[in-house]
């Protein structure tokens, strides 16, 4: 094929390609996220940067950045109801709570070492913090933002959720298995530990309707379960490579994995086959 054939054609796909690439934000970024109406998404950077985007048709504006982080930002989760709050945590020990409408200074307060995971739970009374030696704390807003309970573990700790109904706190460890709590932080109690996958179980999703929620795990596979019965329903195994994040669709339907593999993984919840795309 001829270069100017060539260049003809990638000049067409890239103009009617539906992805768009966004570059020149910062730092190397760590962690990103939607709010839930999809109006906003933030980044963390290891520039020490919060920044704040908005989605206007096809181009992503940057509208804040907010800077009080000492070290590089490396997990953020929106607020479950309120799509100006979003909660970081970093390298610093820190937590802080950003308010996109008053930019003022955010709310904060410390934990030991370095923290790696977070989450909200679904009534946003309560955050939990991950650090990178397996201490996990919850923290009480209504109390002053204090930590109410904390459990340092003996096995790695990756990543945790509350179910949508806040009835229920699972975690995944280094050793594939998911611990699950009942209770409201102060008063948690460790219910029964799942053996997930024979490897380390990586990350872990809820279902936004509640009925599954789907683990990733260094084996390569994603694992969906029942969420009332903890019964594994079936597995993927398109990846090869440790899976590092998981997601839902809005309406539960999909799932998308990803790892180092050269492509993200989106299949069918109820089935497990590939999702295809029709033009």
């Amino acid at each position: 094929m001829k270069s100017e054939e060539l260049s003809r054609l990638k000049n067409h796909f890239l103009k009617n390609s539906r992805v768009k690439d966004f570059s020149g934000y910062g730092g190397k970024i760590h962690t990103l996220g939607w709010n839930n109406s999809g109006s906003r998404l933030a980044s963390g950077s290891s520039d020490k940067l919060v920044n704040i985007y908005a989605l206007e048709s096809t181009r992503l504006t940057k509208v804040h950045s907010f800077r009080g982080h000492n070290e590089s930002v490396d997990q953020l989760c929106w607020h479950p109801s309120d799509n100006d709050i979003v909660a970081t945590v970093g390298a610093d020990g820190a937590i802080r709570l950003w308010d996109c409408r008053t930019k003022k200074d955010p709310i904060t307060a410390q934990c030991k070492g370095e923290n790696i995971n977070l989450a909200w739970s679904p009534d946003a009374r309560y955050i939990a913090v991950g650090s990178k030696t397996d201490l996990v704390s919850w923290f009480d807003l209504r109390a002053g933002f204090k930590v109410v309970q904390a459990e340092q573990f003996t096995s790695e700790i990756n990543e945790f959720a509350w179910n949508p109904s806040g009835e229920a706190f699972l975690l995944t460890t280094g050793l594939g298995t998911i611990l699950v709590y009942s209770g409201k932080p102060g008063d948690m109690k460790r219910e029964t530990s799942i053996q997930a996958h024979p490897v380390n179980a990586m990350c872990l999703q809820f279902s936004p309707t509640g009925h599954q929620f789907a683990v990733g795990s260094a084996d390569a596979l994603v694992s969906i379960w029942d969420a009332n019965e903890f019964v594994c329903l079936r597995t993927l195994s398109r990846l090869e490579w440790p899976v590092r994040t998981l997601g839902f669709s809005y309406d539960g339907k999909l799932i998308a994995a990803a790892s180092e593999d050269h492509f993200i993984d989106i299949g069918h919840v109820q089935t497990g086959k590939k999702f295809e795309f029709y033009s």
